[in-house]
């Protein structure tokens, strides 16, 4: 009920920054069409800008939490416990953990997997195997890597990957795909196959074949190395699997985040901000490459009218448009902020004033993403459409750690890796905002 209570003031508080901010942003227009002097009525303006950004942030904490609370526990058929399911899990991420060495493939039951994961965070504290029971040590043994480190326990994993969720909005709005190889392979369909009607009696021409290729996305290595004193893990008070499932799932996030959107695909994601683009349209654009519309000055939008957005909206085939959501950098949404419809004079910014639900532009939900591009002269700076068709993320299942208690004396690395990619798969589904004349 507090948490309710909390959300409820926060959006009341939304609202009433609104009202103020647009008051204060016709008071600043009106001005500069008088040739007054604006400087202060701009200072005004920014710090209530501010003050909606710290409330929406805030906002998207509590949906967040919200979600938690509604969403299903997933993979757990009836009649199985919460071990069970985790036992499941964890054979999953053995087999393809196994798979991908060329090592024979192997399970273990629910009996030793408790033991596995016991010996784990004993391992976790201490550094040292005798530390474990004898049937620890056999446990550890499925899980361990010639080159060092064990596989991450299934719940351990899983509390890394929802802190990941939560804090990368691509991964909230592309499609995820769970593998259990190296990379993951898909169909191209860039071309309508040739259809029409028929009557009855008459002939069947053959239709046209549309043209098919392959899209390949790799799964690259990344790594996590939080670092912590031994007194800390010594401290029983200390919920080590809290910690560790925290601190890696912080620096994954924040390392993929910048590769889902800019990275080059070398040795990492391709992001999605990172393709070519063209000012031409669908019909006649090569594949490969994304379509932009410039906003007619450089770094900027040309005037404080929505044209360059609608352009946006209407440059897309119609399948695009149910499922599209605006993507941006802070300062463009700033920028947007102040923007009015030509015809009606109404704001085109529209704050959320409902739990759970985003803000909008121009009627479609609108996300803010600091990993997007820097607005500068040319930049992408603003994505528009359906990433979940433009755009796939592939996670190989399973985490590995290596405790490091030498070379960083006199703290100890926990040395975490697990292997993401990204790719385009769709390059009419999403669209860029170039700030370009």
């Amino acid at each position: 009920m507090s948490d309710l209570l909390e959300i409820k003031k926060i959006i009341e508080a939304q609202g009433q920054a609104w009202e103020e901010f647009k008051r204060t942003n016709d008071e600043l227009l009106k001005a500069k069409a008088e040739g007054k002097a604006v400087a202060d009525i701009e200072a005004k303006l920014a710090k209530i800008s501010d003050s909606m950004d710290a409330l929406a942030e805030l906002k998207n904490e509590f949906d967040e939490v919200l979600k938690k609370i509604g969403r299903p526990e997933n993979g757990q058929a009836k009649g199985e416990n919460d071990l069970q399911v985790e036992c499941k899990s964890f054979n999953a991420m053995l087999r393809a953990d196994l798979q991908s060495k060329g090592r024979a493939v192997s399970e273990v039951d629910v009996e030793t997997y408790q033991q596995y994961k016991s010996g784990f965070f004993k391992l976790v504290r201490t550094g040292n195997l005798e530390s474990l029971s004898a049937d620890e040590r056999k446990a550890m043994s499925v899980g361990s890597d010639p080159d060092g480190g064990y596989l991450v326990p299934a719940p351990t994993v899983g509390h890394i990957v929802a802190k990941v969720y939560e804090q990368s909005v691509i991964r909230q709005l592309a499609s995820v795909q769970t593998i259990s190889t190296n990379e993951l392979e898909g169909i191209v369909d860039n071309d309508e196959a040739e259809a029409g009607w028929v009557a009855e009696m008459d002939a069947r021409n053959d239709t046209g074949t549309p043209q098919v290729g392959k899209y390949r996305i790799e799964a690259h290595e990344m790594y996590a190395q939080p670092k912590v004193t031994q007194k800390l893990i010594d401290d029983a008070a200390v919920d080590v699997e809290v910690w560790l499932a925290g601190k890696v799932a912080d620096k994954f996030a924040r390392v993929e985040g910048a590769a889902f959107m800019t990275g080059n695909g070398v040795g990492k994601p391709r992001g999605i901000f990172a393709y070519p683009t063209a000012a031409t349209g669908d019909d006649t654009r090569a594949w490969g490459t994304f379509e932009h519309v410039k906003t007619g000055a450089n770094g900027d939008f040309h005037t404080t009218k929505a044209d360059p957005l609608q352009d946006l909206i209407g440059a897309f085939r119609d399948r695009y448009l149910q499922n599209a959501t605006f993507l941006m950098r802070r300062e463009v949404r700033t920028k947007i902020r102040k923007m009015k419809e030509a015809t009606s004079d109404r704001y085109l910014w529209e704050p959320s004033l409902q739990a759970g639900q985003p803000d909008r532009l121009l009627g479609y939900p609108a996300r803010v993403d600091q990993y997007v591009p820097a607005l500068s002269a040319g930049s992408l700076s603003l994505g528009f459409g359906d990433f979940r068709e433009a755009y796939t993320i592939v996670d190989r299942i399973g985490i590995r750690t290596l405790r490091d208690p030498y070379t960083a004396k006199p703290y100890i690395r926990f040395y975490s890796t697990r292997r993401t990619g990204g790719g385009a798969v769709n390059f009419e589904a999403v669209k860029f905002l170039q700030f370009a004349s």
